[in-house]
């Protein structure tokens, strides 16, 4: 059974799950030869997975790949388990808690294809919607107070296997980067009675040195204090506190903006390792003015060391106004 530890010292919780351990391994490193095993997420291998909970239909009847285009399964090998209640116990200053929460993966394609980037606009439609699908569901269970959508595309970036795929997290608690950006982002609205990412969006508008690309629902930019080379955030223009609470036309211009931002990637690096994961507003919390939900894509061009892991600092040997314009100069 996993279980959250909380540190001592800071208000950072720790999960511990040992069964992740038995995790197959074959995307373990880079220089090793592609995946040989069968693979559970190809289509005709449904059975390597738990039952699923969300599924969509092909849209071609025809198709003699698939009947369906995304899978979303409960992770055979969770970080957190769906069992029970949040429950905990203290130990002279240690406290700890049940590892409560829901772990999914989204399969977001039937065929064995390792880069996302070389999805069609439509299909990568269908995993934003996967997303929302998933969020609006959990949302009907109390015990969870927030959900984290996440994807690792390739070794370095933490996949352990090759087909495209990201993944949820409900968890019993909001994680401390996330609360730290409501805190922020609620200190700003107190005290200039506006949205701080809104002024982002306009700031970033009008200088446009920092700006990737621009559509009538988003923004594409690295932000001013980049903490990594590349990094690179999609912004809702109209303000927006949860994310799956977006139109059908929201989720068209996110696929749209997603997927130009990882062409880019792919072209200007040669299809590079990333991350990437949407911040949307705590489920207990109503919509409100100060928070913005958005994405942030972290491409893995650079190691995090010593400094960093020592200082909660960030050293970025490349400026976001020079990644920007790279990133712009890309011909897609």
């Amino acid at each position: 059974m996993p279980e959250f530890r909380k540190d001592a010292v800071v208000d950072r919780w720790v999960i511990l799950a040992s069964d992740r351990a038995k995790r197959p391994q074959p995307n373990a490193g880079k220089n090793e030869p592609a995946q040989t095993d069968p693979c559970p997420f190809c289509a005709g291998n449904e059975a390597m997975t738990p039952p699923a909970v969300l599924t969509y239909r092909a849209n071609d009847p025809d198709s003699n790949i698939a009947t369906w285009s995304v899978r979303v399964v409960p992770n055979k090998y969770p970080a957190l388990v769906n069992e029970g209640s949040w429950t905990g116990q203290s130990n002279s200053i240690y406290q700890t808690m049940s590892g409560l929460g829901a772990h999914e993966v989204i399969i977001e394609a039937p065929e064995h294809v390792v880069n996302m980037g070389a999805l069609n606009e439509k299909q990568v439609e269908q995993i934003l919607r996967a997303y929302r699908d998933r969020i609006v569901e959990l949302r009907n269970d109390q015990r969870w107070r927030s959900i984290l959508i996440y994807k690792n595309q390739g070794a370095e970036a933490g996949a352990t296997l090759e087909h495209i795929h990201s993944q949820l997290i409900a968890l019993p608690i909001v994680p401390r980067t996330l609360q730290e950006e409501i805190d922020g982002a609620r200190n700003y609205h107190d005290l200039n009675k506006c949205c701080v990412y809104c002024t982002v969006i306009h700031q970033e508008v009008g200088a446009q040195s920092r700006m990737v690309a621009e559509s009538e629902r988003f923004i594409v930019f690295c932000p001013y204090a980049s903490r990594f080379p590349y990094e690179t955030w999609i912004l809702p223009k109209q303000h927006a506190t949860c994310f799956e609470y977006g139109s059908e036309e929201d989720y068209a211009g996110l696929a749209r903006s997603l997927r130009e931002t990882l062409i880019r990637f792919n072209r200007r690096f040669k299809n590079p390792p990333f991350n990437y994961f949407i911040h949307s507003n705590p489920l207990g919390e109503a919509a409100n003015a100060y928070y913005h939900w958005h994405m942030e894509i972290l491409p893995k061009l650079s190691q995090v060391a010593g400094f960093e892991w020592g200082s909660g600092a960030y050293i970025n040997s490349v400026a976001p106004e020079d990644a920007a314009r790279h990133l712009r100069e890309v011909t897609l």
